[in-house]
């Protein structure tokens, strides 16, 4: 009863708009109250801050969130898609491929979805509307590769899939990638389809000198040889996450530095936002470990597992159900609330059933990232909708088909999971 109240309380508190960590913190404290009373809570209070923020592998989102910082103020993340536009300009559809391409690059800068697709919106998309994409075709575009950030190394929530779960994060961020690589090319393969079955929503090929091209690259080749010291140092185990974040950061900082845009005013700007992100994503992670020690303390999980092992429901039909609550969560919730509301609980179930929590962890990214671009929740449908002066009617019109060709990645992953696992046994 003490379960089912709680997070009747929590759902609630989300649904009012108070802030994910808030509710989480005080569903938390409510149920340790009702299980064990008054003491018991004032203790669990006392003492998870402390344990919650104390994982050594926490340092890697501070860091992660410092480099894309940096990245930002080079100026890097602004010419991207100009840079790679250069490239796919002979293609129909150039302009498009080029716009998931650069929300590939943006992912391996930032890890956050909103912010690539914002990034995106005020670049790629009057770049297209100027050359006469369809707006509806082109905002889709912009949300779909927005999401593809959650993805691709270094991923926030990929990270805090690890933390929650207590799953290797370097083998998790390296599992990232061949899928992150599937979904850039889904995204470029269902772009071209579209134009294929409406020439209409794309005009005809552009131009592009070599000389622009050689250009480009000044602009691009920073950014790979970051991305490689960053991913190819954990891939190697030359460097743990942790110090591959750090070394991450200050070669953000040199690059800045070089590119001749780190003044004092853009460096405090800097770890200003950093501090501030890193404080509310601590804060979450504090606030969801009270509901955590509840679910603990209650065994909600373990009896949860010991019904469905005797219940004698196939694995494959528990793996189906948890697919469609994750695409049912997705539609109204945040991708972080949803990691933290049911990594808890479902991780153990899974490890149970046999399947592989790193497969699980990057299979939840993206379902999340289909979470981004439905409604009426959707996040990157309202970011691309505000920044572009489009309906969200016609970015959910634009976006369907992609969700449509994610599902069908998903499938193919989950009968070859070895797209995700290969790698990172690799390592």
């Amino acid at each position: 009863m003490s379960i089912v109240v709680t997070l009747c309380l929590l759902f609630l508190l989300l649904a009012i708009g108070l802030p994910v960590a808030l509710s989480l913190g005080l569903a938390g404290a409510f149920g340790l109250w009702m299980v064990g009373g008054s003491e018991i809570m004032l203790g669990i209070l006392a003492t998870a801050p402390g344990s919650a923020i104390s994982s050594y592998e926490l340092l890697t989102i501070p860091m992660f969130l410092l480099m894309a910082e940096f990245m930002v103020a080079s100026g890097i993340s602004n010419t991207l898609f100009d840079a790679i536009a250069c490239w796919t300009a002979r293609l129909r559809g150039g302009l498009g491929i080029a716009t998931a391409a650069t929300g590939a690059a943006f992912g391996a800068i930032s890890g956050s979805s909103t912010a690539a697709a914002a990034t995106l919106s005020t670049s790629s998309v009057p770049s297209m509307i100027r050359q006469g994409y369809d707006p509806r075709f082109a905002s889709g575009i912009v949300a779909i590769s927005g999401t593809l950030a959650m993805l691709i190394p270094p991923s926030i929530a990929i990270i805090f899939y690890g933390l929650l779960s207590g799953t290797d994060v370097g083998k998790l961020l390296i599992a990232g990638l061949l899928p992150g690589i599937g979904v850039t090319m889904t995204v470029v393969v269902t772009i071209r389809f579209m134009i294929w079955r409406n020439p209409g929503l794309s005009p005809e090929t552009g131009q592009s000198s070599w000389a622009d091209k050689v250009a480009s690259l000044r602009i691009a080749g920073p950014f790979i040889g970051l991305f490689i010291l960053v991913t190819g140092s954990i891939y190697l185990g030359v460097a743990t996450p942790v110090e591959a974040s750090a070394l991450g950061a200050m070669g953000a900082m040199l690059l800045t530095l070089s590119f001749g845009r780190l003044s004092w005013r853009t460096f405090l700007r800097v770890l200003q936002n950093t501090v501030a992100t890193s404080a509310m994503i601590g804060l979450i992670i504090v606030c969801a470990s009270f509901l955590g020690y509840f679910l603990t303390i209650t065994g909600a999980t373990r009896a949860l597992i010991a019904w469905i092992s005797e219940s004698g429901v196939h694995p494959q039909f528990v793996l189906l159900l948890l697919i469609l609550l994750y695409v049912v969560l997705g539609c109204f919730l945040d991708q972080l609330s949803i990691l933290i509301l049911t990594v808890p609980v479902v991780h153990p179930l899974i490890v149970s059933l046999g399947f592989d929590p790193i497969w699980f962890g990057i299979l939840i990214i993206l379902l999340a990232e289909i979470g981004m671009v439905t409604p009426p929740v959707g996040l990157n449908l309202f970011v691309v909708s505000r920044a572009t002066g489009q309906p969200v009617s016609d970015v959910v019109i634009g976006v369907i088909p992609h969700i449509i060709a994610h599902l069908i990645l998903i499938a193919i992953m989950i009968v070859f999971p070895q797209i995700v696992l290969w790698l990172p046994n690799s390592m």
